[in-house]
């Protein structure tokens, strides 16, 4: 299992025990990912640190000053 956390800028989008999918974006300074549909996005990852995953599902969402941020689950 593997533990990704995305930045959600509005409540409600997600919740947990959702079900949801991902799209790898690629950029110079990695990759980031982005829960379809435009939910939320996470940081940037190097090559070598890549989810081979696609599906996960909500095991939390957190709440602070700076905002939402959905805690994802996925097989790895």
């Amino acid at each position: 299992m593997r533990i990704i956390e995305f930045k959600m800028e509005r409540q409600g989008l997600v919740k947990i025990g959702d079900e949801i999918d991902i799209t790898a974006h690629e950029a110079l300074s990695g990759t980031s990912y982005i829960i379809e549909p435009a939910v939320a996005m996470s940081c940037c990852y190097k090559g070598r640190d890549r989810l081979k995953s696609t599906h996960g599902v909500v095991r939390d969402i957190k709440q602070n000053d700076r905002g939402y941020y959905v805690v994802a689950e996925f097989d790895e």
